[in-house]
């Protein structure tokens, strides 16, 4: 059993959401942002949802401007774009931090079980993609540059197991 599902989330409208819920799903969990050169991914993602969600898959967004400062908006401004932009209905939650001592738990936890390159745990940039199996395991990082639609193999793995 993973510590995962002891962590509890924000959504938009600050109420605490356990990880819990999602036990028995895939979780693709992205740190998004609004004003990002890969911001686009946006669109990727919600392909990603609408062909898997039935199948298993839940991708959980959530907003950080630890990166050049770029989603300085509240959440009520982020969802408007994320929601009338992209089109996005997978969840994206209330801010976060991804780095440091103020980094949200499952950011943390998401870093140590699949580090980065050479074994750098923090995270580089917005649109890092952690893939988690159904009971909760870390499987794969991918890189911001590594767009949605590469991943779908690695998803579908783990929908099957």
């Amino acid at each position: 059993m993973s510590d995962l599902y002891s962590i509890k989330v924000k959504n938009a409208k600050s109420e605490e959401v356990p990880l819990q819920n999602y036990k028995g799903k895939v979780l693709l969990v992205v740190n998004v942002a609004s004003e990002c050169g890969f911001t686009g991914q946006y669109e990727g993602l919600q392909k990603l949802y609408e062909q898997y969600q039935a199948k298993g898959l839940e991708i959980l967004g959530f907003p950080c401007n630890q990166f050049g400062g770029q989603e300085p908006g509240d959440d009520a401004a982020i969802q408007s774009f994320c929601t009338g932009s992209f089109g996005v209905r997978f969840p994206v939650f209330s801010k976060v931090e991804v780095n440091g001592e103020n980094a949200h738990p499952l950011f943390s936890l998401l870093k140590k079980e699949a580090p980065g390159i050479l074994g750098t745990e923090g995270i580089k940039w917005n649109f890092t993609k952690f893939l988690v199996s159904k009971d909760g395991k870390v499987l794969k990082r991918f890189a911001p540059t590594d767009k949605p639609e590469k991943i779908s193999n690695d998803i579908e793995m783990a929908l099957k197991n």
